[in-house]
């Protein structure tokens, strides 16, 4: 059992919002997590929509189903009767008293235009990812807050790690517990037939599922990169109209995200292309049939596995830290890019460039330089992560740091 650093957030949400909902893939622990969380502070009757009997009564009378049962209320699954929102709402509605519901979805129920009417101002949402490699071994860092409060530059690593190892395991429960290669294949091969043969046919009614499954294989080739949905279309022959309905719904099952382009100009970000990433390292090396000794032998494929696990492990981190920012990648025309983008409210920045390398030189910092030198003050901090063991300054407010501090 992995201690789940998001906890207290959950907690805190609970003691002042009626509602919560916490979202996330098939198999990352939020049924784990909600039993846990609600046993000792909040002990609730749980619910779980995967079940037969009680899908068939939740779906025949939402409102009659929410009436009979005791507070608190765990709804595990609850994208597969929408309409218990509604009857949520009239609930809560009748009595605001926080902690009431907490209900889990491994469909992202905000693209449901139904969320939006009636649980809008009653419901905090959360995240929850993959395990965190910080998890994995029982910590809690908090690298968000250490990049921008400048404590990052004093950081130490001593602690040795099997990087084609995490890359390939990734960070779902089931898929660190694996003792083998080989076991772990099959588990994943088993999640991705009930994803998108179950899942996705619950929220869309498609049949294409051997497309779909095609299309993620695909998709996971392209992790790390920015968006060309045309030459998507073109390669897999599929229309771009269809193509972009498919990819909606691989991300509503969070399966795959997309980190926004930063501009200084606000309006620019809208129009500027995104960078698509998995949701998880090791499922995206299992699509790609790269294993621990392809990654050794193949840079290319271990850079764009790097550059995932640490984007997502950032954003796994924004969940906890005590610093709200939002993530973003940078690009010019001229070429110049930074992989990560962090943009606190009040418009700071730290910035992350990622390599694989256990080296760095100046010319890694291009991108970072280019935003430092034009944003002055906004600019906080640029650090390129890399496989090394020292921090080592690179200029002003400029610095190589250790791949280790983000667990160590």
């Amino acid at each position: 059992m992995y201690a789940r650093n998001i906890t207290p957030e959950l907690l805190e949400a609970l003691e002042d919002s009626p509602v919560l909902f916490l979202r996330g893939a098939r198999q990352v622990g939020k049924s784990t997590l909600a039993k846990e969380l609600l046993a000792d502070r909040f002990p609730a009757k749980y619910v779980s929509l995967d079940n037969a009997t009680a899908l068939a009564a939740a779906t025949s009378d939402p409102t009659g189903f929410i009436a009979g049962q005791p507070r608190p209320l765990i709804i595990d699954e609850v994208q597969r009767v929408p309409e218990l929102l509604l009857a949520i709402k009239e609930d809560v509605d009748n009595n605001r008293r926080p902690g009431q519901f907490l209900l889990t979805g491994s469909a992202n129920l905000l693209t449901l235009p139904m969320v939006n009417e009636s649980l809008a101002g009653r419901m905090e949402i959360q995240t929850l990812w993959p395990l965190s490699h910080a998890e994995q071994v029982g910590r809690k860092t908090d690298f968000v807050h250490a990049l921008f409060s400048g404590s990052i530059a004093d950081f130490k690593s001593d602690e040795p790690y099997d990087l084609p190892s995490m890359l390939t395991v990734g960070g779902y429960p089931e898929s660190v517990s694996k003792k083998s290669a080989k076991r772990r294949a099959g588990w994943f091969d088993a999640y991705l037939t009930s994803i998108v043969e179950r899942d996705i046919r619950d929220i869309a009614r498609i049949q294409e599922t051997t497309t779909m499954l095609r299309l993620l294989r695909l998709l996971a080739t392209r992790t790390a990169n920015q968006l060309n949905q045309s030459e998507l279309s073109r390669t897999i022959q599929v229309p771009n109209a269809s193509l972009g309905r498919y990819m909606n719904l691989l991300e509503k099952v969070f399966l795959i995200h997309f980190l926004p382009a930063w501009s200084a100009n606000l309006g620019k970000r809208l129009v500027k292309a995104p960078k698509l990433y998995m949701v998880d390292c090791g499922l995206a090396a299992h699509l790609m049939e790269a294993d621990a000794d392809r990654l050794t032998s193949s840079p290319e494929i271990a850079g764009q596995l790097l550059e995932t696990f640490v984007v997502n492990e950032v954003l796994k981190h924004l969940t906890w830290s005590r610093v709200m920012a939002t993530p973003y990648h940078f690009r010019t025309h001229a070429g110049l890019e930074v992989d990560l983008v962090l943009e606190r409210p009040s418009g700071q920045l730290a910035c992350i460039e990622i390599k694989h390398s256990a080296q760095v030189a100046a010319k890694h910092f291009r991108g970072l330089k280019s935003l430092r030198d034009d944003l002055n003050n906004r600019f906080q901090i640029g650090v390129v992560l890399y496989t090394g063991t020292e921090v080592v300054p690179f200029g002003d407010r400029l610095y190589a740091v250790p791949l280790g501090a983000l667990w160590e």
